[in-house]
């Protein structure tokens, strides 16, 4: 069945040219009609006039008006009418998607404003609202790796869970390879169209148990797609480096040191792109990039298959077509 009718397209729309035959077999019937037909006159008597036109007389003409509606639509089914909106319901998602982000204690320079682990957050959190419709998680690590948030379309709860992330809570030390592990092994057995982790780091590997290239080649496996994202200027920044006593963190200059061929393999093995983010506004560009790249992504793998629906149009011809036939060769067969 076909529930919306402006949903249909055309494959071959020059087709509907051939109407214009509708208006010149209408006059071609009309002439034949009136240099064919017989006549004969008599006197004017109200009884001979009722009585000659009887039911075969005034039904003679559906013949070749279910000959034109036949015409009609064979003409339809030759432009090619097809759909691209599958009727058929699909149980995977578009998207799932793993936000693996680092939370050392570095993540609190003040590079970004008001810091790197606030600005990611806060960018993340837009980022997440812009897809309403993807399954996202979210991974943290440090030292460890954890998930904070298994892969979900309940956003609410993602950005809630998002907000309690807290940058130096956990076991010093950036553990890229774990993190990346732990994100691939939330989406190895996703069956979406499109599998994507962004990695987000601010540092070098330095520990963890699992080493990062391992756990590219495990992404690759697994058809996930990963995009890293390098933060930090390009310099030196503010950045923690101390504890005091009361728990404050102490702050001193320090030079950015980020991994970015670690990166950039990682991005590239999996089939992602890499990116580095120097200030907020280059973040959020970073972002927008990425969504708009796995939206053009995904518009492209699911690309409905064309539903092709000729078949009733020519059905529907050739019983009007048929019913012509039988009528002529039957009720009217000696009518003109």
């Amino acid at each position: 069945m076909i529930d919306k009718w402006q949903d249909i397209l055309f494959a071959h729309p020059a087709a509907f040219y051939l109407f214009i035959l509708l208006p010149v077999l209408i006059a071609w019937y009309g002439w034949r009609h009136n240099h064919l037909s017989a006549y004969m006159f008599i006197s004017n008597w109200p009884g001979i006039e009722q009585s000659h036109r009887n039911w075969k007389a005034i039904w003679r003409h559906s013949v070749f008006v279910f000959k034109l509606f036949a015409l009609v639509f064979f003409v339809i089914a030759l432009a090619g009418p097809e759909t691209d909106k599958s009727e058929s319901k699909r149980e995977t998602f578009g998207i799932d998607m793993v936000i693996a982000l680092d939370v050392s204690p570095s993540m609190l320079a003040k590079d970004f404003k008001p810091n790197r682990i606030e600005a990611a957050k806060k960018i993340a959190s837009d980022f997440i609202n812009q897809r309403p419709n993807d399954r996202i998680g979210l991974v943290v690590f440090s030292g460890e790796a954890f998930t904070q948030c298994p892969v979900t379309v309940d956003h609410r709860v993602l950005l809630e869970l998002l907000d309690q992330v807290k940058a130096g809570d956990m076991q010093s030390g950036t553990a890229i390879g774990s993190g990346l592990g732990t994100a691939v092994n939330r989406l190895k057995n996703s069956d979406a169209i499109s599998k994507v982790i962004i990695l987000l780091t601010d540092g070098v590997n330095n520990t963890g148990s699992t080493d990062p290239k391992t756990a590219a080649g495990l992404a690759t496996t697994f058809g996930i797609r990963v995009h890293t994202i390098g933060v930090g200027t390009r310099g030196n920044a503010l950045s923690p480096v101390g504890v005091y006593p009361n728990g404050q963190y102490a702050y001193d200059r320090v030079p950015v040191e980020i991994d970015e061929d670690l990166l950039k393999d990682i991005a590239s093995e999996t089939g992602g792109s890499y990116f580095r983010a120097v200030d907020n506004a280059s973040l959020k560009a970073i972002y927008k990039t990425i969504d708009s790249m796995e939206k053009s992504r995904i518009e492209l793998s699911v690309l409905p298959k064309k539903k092709l629906l000729f078949l009733p149009f020519i059905l529907a011809g050739m019983m009007f077509y048929f019913l012509a036939f039988i009528l002529k060769q039957s009720i009217f067969r000696t009518v003109i």
